[in-house]
């Protein structure tokens, strides 16, 4: 049973009932008629939440409406997920999903794709995601996706590969320093159990001062020795990190001006330039130091009003390098007008929020001067003059 819905000089709309197919149009004047089949949801726009995890990654597909239109699993590959994605009815709106191990990976292979891809910032999604009192990874995608569909979620920067290479290279050498003190701590509890005090000693002269606490024992010799031994090699490997690291931030033009300024030697300068990795991804420079953790946390609800002490949210390692670029800068950093600064605060409120106020500063400085391309002024004359320049 056919009826014609429009009828004009060039082609008549003509609507039948046939199984999913909504009208067929017929082009004149070539006289061979043109199928133009519309199926029911090529059109919906789906917005779609992965919860990532090492082998798999739970799927959820949103239609516009809120309605789950489908839940799959995939494997944790990039060109598992774009053949899943690809297969779906509707115009992708945004793909999300929480930022993780895996995730900036994957968030540059589907961008590569052409999805619009969104990477979420881990703290929100998790306190979104306490709300449901059944925790598994479909649930988790589609709460991910929902979030993704009302826009309650905030972005986070994914970062380039030179910035991922140079954070690798910082946490194996941040690892092996542990491991170093791990051992060390290990021999002196061992020593300890036989009264042996090791007391202050240099680095350097650490493994003289146990062999000559153990003299005459045989079984603490027997103890002691393999662990100097994994000692060495990691202070070796070590040795090698360090002189990388550093040859690295001397070649570079940023952390060379970076380290202008007191208290930033080539960790901390490639800490803060791996972090931030794009200077323009921030509205003002002020805006470091809430991203980095840097300052306090509130909570109001009516006649109550608690500051408590700082958020510590964002990059736990950005946070702890520019605390101890500041404690240098305070007590064995040349005078300057931030450390001047810094002083009058803990005059006012004490050494200890005078430091994190002095980080917070620094990290706002070394952005500005990123983006200036400007080294530290010591002066706070210097400084208005080169800005008002």
């Amino acid at each position: 049973n056919f009826t014609v819905v429009n009828c004009h000089p060039e082609a008549v709309e003509v609507s039948f009932p046939l199984a999913r197919a909504k009208r067929v149009t017929w082009v004149f004047p070539f006289g061979v008629p043109q199928f133009s089949l519309c199926r029911k949801g090529n059109n919906m726009d789906i917005y779609i939440g992965l919860d990532v995890s090492l082998a798999s990654t739970a799927v959820c597909v949103l239609s516009s409406h809120g309605k789950v239109v489908k839940e799959i699993t995939a494997l944790s590959e990039p060109d598992d997920l774009e053949r899943v994605l690809r297969s779906l009815l509707g115009t992708v709106v945004a793909v999300g999903l929480e930022a993780g191990p895996l995730s900036q990976w994957l968030y540059r292979h589907l961008t590569e794709a052409g999805f619009d891809t969104v990477l979420m910032e881990t703290r929100q999604v998790k306190g979104a995601l306490k709300a449901m009192p059944i925790k598994t990874d479909r649930r988790d995608a589609e709460g991910i996706a929902r979030l993704l569909h009302m826009g309650w979620f905030r972005p986070v920067h994914c970062k380039s590969i030179s910035a991922q290479e140079m954070r690798a290279l910082l946490s194996s050498r941040k690892a092996i320093l542990q491991a170093i003190v791990a051992l060390e701590l290990s021999i002196r509890g061992v020593l300890r159990n036989f009264g042996l005090k090791m007391g202050r000693i240099a680095k350097g002269g650490f493994e003289d001062r146990v062999l000559e606490l153990a003299d005459g024992n045989v079984m603490l010799q027997a103890a002691a020795k393999p662990v100097l031994n994994a000692r060495a090699a990691l202070r070796l490997e070590l040795a090698g990190l360090e002189k990388r690291v550093r040859d690295h931030a001397k070649s570079d033009p940023v952390c060379r001006q970076f380290m202008t300024m007191p208290g930033v030697g080539p960790i901390v300068a490639l800490t803060v330039k791996s972090a931030i990795d794009d200077p323009e991804r921030f509205r003002s420079s002020k805006d470091v130091g809430p991203w980095v953790g840097l300052t306090p946390r509130r909570e109001q609800s009516g006649e109550r009003d608690i500051m408590g002490s700082i958020s510590r949210a964002g990059d736990t390692g950005l946070r702890t390098a520019l605390y101890q670029a500041a404690m240098v800068m305070l007590h064995k950093g040349r005078p300057n007008w931030l450390t001047a600064w810094a002083w009058n605060v803990a005059k006012r409120r004490g050494k200890k929020r005078a430091t994190v106020a002095l980080a917070r500063r620094v990290g706002v400085v070394l952005h500005r001067m990123w983006l200036d391309g400007s080294t530290f002024r010591f002066t706070q004359a210097e400084a208005a003059a080169v800005s008002g320049a």
